[in-house]
């Protein structure tokens, strides 16, 4: 009872505290609310305590002192510097000059919007959070990468270069030679991305450009550039190395359009990127133009055939031939040219001929005489004979192999005054003059007769304008109809006469002048061949026109002379059938027509000229 009773007075205590306490809490809640509204009339245009922008501490600012002191004390944007350093150079800049711009009203606008935005028991919060702590807010900044690009672009315009491969080449006969050049690239990328943290805490800097360099794969030509002066700092002299040749002189203009330089894939043993060598096309136009007048044919041994003891006897000996080695050449003129060289030696082949001295007639199938044919010249002048003997020499002792087609006008080379010919009459166009080499075709109807009694194939042949009397003598001189038609002409190097050795067997020539009489022989092994033939002799016969008379100043009064002889035109057919044994070999025909000629004479002033015969 008395326990009970003892606490009745601290229950009432308790309650009475418990009373007084939300009136306490309302006291300090009413004191608080004082002291915020209080505050937020001291800072109702200021911002807040506590409040930093970057190191700066605005607390109690307005707006505009705000704005003014982050432009005095953060001058960064147009009074920062950025020096860009590359090799011994530099290029400075002002943040401003690279995009980044420090916005002071906006930062100050920040801070003073702490603890104003937002939901309003954020705000408190914030606003204590300032007060207890303080807030610190960076600069409001901005930074545009393209005029930073643009301005690093700036910078590489005059840093960049391109890769440049060192060069040789020719002009006329100047050597011109670039030297190589490192390549340089700025890396805008990388140097970029090295510049963002100093604009992103607004320090000054000194950045290394970060610059990439690319070497050519040819720095330096200076070894070939030397080369190609010095082949070309005098005349190139090509000649021929037989005691007393010929030579040639290449001028260094000339020469240095047959130079080819070319840029080699890899660099050679020597690290050379070029190469300097002859154009083998040009240069080979060159030699193969020269060629022809270095070439020797091989000539066959020639013989006669001694026909007692049916045994080849040595006529002149086989000569070795030549001919410019044009590839050898190049390669020999190239490698000297190279090492210093301007006289260089030709290269030429050497052409064994087809018949030595020692071949016998029984190796080359020439053991008898197979066929011989004989014409007549009666009445010619001594011009015209010396020309058969000169023409007709060509021929003797010369070997034909078997199943070549054999050229007259090969064989008879150049007729000319030189080569021991001299001047007669000969067919030119529609009349008779003097001409060098009259009398050649004697010997070519002769060779056109044995050929072709003899049974081998015509390839070529050509007869005369007009029936021409020495090509129908007999023997006695008298004239044989069957013989028309039987000539042939050659005029070197239009008019050829061909025929082939269809055998198997070589053939051998033989000619031989006689009183007013041209025998050619054919020596060979027989093959049973024999030849009918059959002529229609001279049918449509035209009468030849009457003469003509010309007046000549350089003639006498009273002197006639005659330059050209009248004949009948005509046509002739003959046919040729060649056996062996029983079994025809081949057949052909030969069809002339000769044109009726007229009579030409020619007579001195004053002359009186003879009537025409009348029937």
């Amino acid at each position: 009872m008395r326990d009970k009773m003892s606490d009745k007075p601290k229950r009432k205590l308790f309650y009475q505290l418990f009373m007084a306490l939300p009136l306490s809490v309302v006291v300090f809640a009413g004191m608080l609310v004082m002291l915020l509204i209080g505050y937020e009339i001291v800072y109702a245009d200021r911002i807040y305590q506590g409040v930093y922008v970057g190191d700066q501490d605005l607390s109690g600012m307005s707006f505009d002192e705000a704005s003014q002191r982050l432009a005095s004390v953060l001058p960064y944007t147009y009074e920062g510097e950025i020096t860009f350093t590359y090799a011994d150079r530099s290029w400075e800049a002002a943040p401003i000059d690279l995009g980044f711009l420090v916005d002071t009203t906006l930062s100050a606008q920040s801070a003073y919007d702490t603890g104003r935005k937002g939901w309003p028991p954020k705000a408190l919060i914030e606003k204590g959070r300032a007060w207890f702590r303080g807030i610190q807010i960076s600069p409001t900044a901005y930074f545009d990468e393209g005029v930073a690009l643009a301005y690093l672009q700036f910078i590489a315009s005059e840093i960049d270069q391109p890769v440049q491969e060192a060069s040789l080449g020719l002009e006329n006969a100047e050597v011109i030679v670039k030297s190589g050049q490192i390549g340089r690239e700025v890396d805008i990328i990388t140097t970029l991305s090295q510049l963002k943290p100093y604009l992103e805490q607004m320090q000054n800097a000194e950045i290394p450009l970060v610059v990439l360099e690319k070497p050519p794969a040819i720095m330096d030509v200076g070894s070939q550039a030397e080369m190609a002066r010095e082949i070309l700092n005098e005349p190139l002299v090509l000649h021929n190395p037989e005691e007393g040749g010929d030579s040639w002189t290449i001028p260094p203009e000339e020469l240095a359009t047959m130079l080819m330089i070319t840029r080699l894939e890899e660099k050679d043993a020597a690290g050379n990127g070029y190469q300097i060598d002859l154009n083998q096309d040009a240069f080979g136009v060159y030699l193969t133009s020269l060629a022809p007048g270095l070439s020797i044919a091989a000539e066959n041994a020639r013989f006669i055939f001694n026909d007692d003891t049916r045994q080849l006897e040595i006529l002149d000996p086989a000569e070795i031939g030549r001919e410019l080695d044009v590839e050898a050449s190049i390669a020999v003129i190239s490698q000297q040219l190279k090492a210093g060289k301007h006289q260089i030696a030709l290269q030429f082949t050497a052409i064994s001929p087809l018949v030595t001295d020692e071949k016998t007639g029984e190796e080359l199938g020439i053991t008898e005489l197979v066929h011989q044919q004989t014409s007549y010249f009666y009445g010619s002048e001594a011009a015209r004979v010396q020309n058969i003997e000169t023409a007709s020499a060509q021929f003797h002792g010369l070997l034909i192999p078997p199943g070549e087609t054999f050229s007259m006008a090969n064989a008879l080379g150049n007729v000319s005054l030189e080569n021991g010919y001299a001047e007669a009459l000969i067919i030119y166009g529609d009349q008779t003059i003097q001409g060098v080499g009259g009398g050649v075709c004697q010997v070519s109807t002769t060779l056109f007769r044995t050929a072709f009694f003899a049974g081998f194939p015509i390839e070529e042949r050509h007869a005369h304008a007009y029936r021409v009397g020495y090509y129908e003598m007999r023997s006695d001189g008298t004239k044989d109809p069957d013989l028309a038609g039987l000539d042939a002409t050659v005029y070197v190097p239009i008019v050829d006469l061909k025929f082939t050795n269809d055998t198997e067997y070589w053939l051998l020539m033989e000619t031989y002048l006689g009183n007013n009489s041209l025998t050619w022989k054919f020596y060979s092994t027989s093959d049973g061949r024999t030849v009918n033939w059959e002529t229609s002799g001279p049918t449509n016969v035209i009468d030849a026109p009457e003469p003509i008379y010309k007046e000549n100043p350089d003639l006498e009064k009273g002197e006639i002379e005659q330059v050209d002889y009248a004949a009948d035109g005509a046509e002739i057919s003959i046919t040729r059938t060649v056996y062996i044994g029983d079994k025809v070999q081949f057949s052909d025909a030969f069809y002339t027509k000769f044109q009726p000629w007229q009579a030409v004479f020619e007579y001195g002033p004053g002359t009186e000229i003879p009537e025409p015969e009348t029937e």
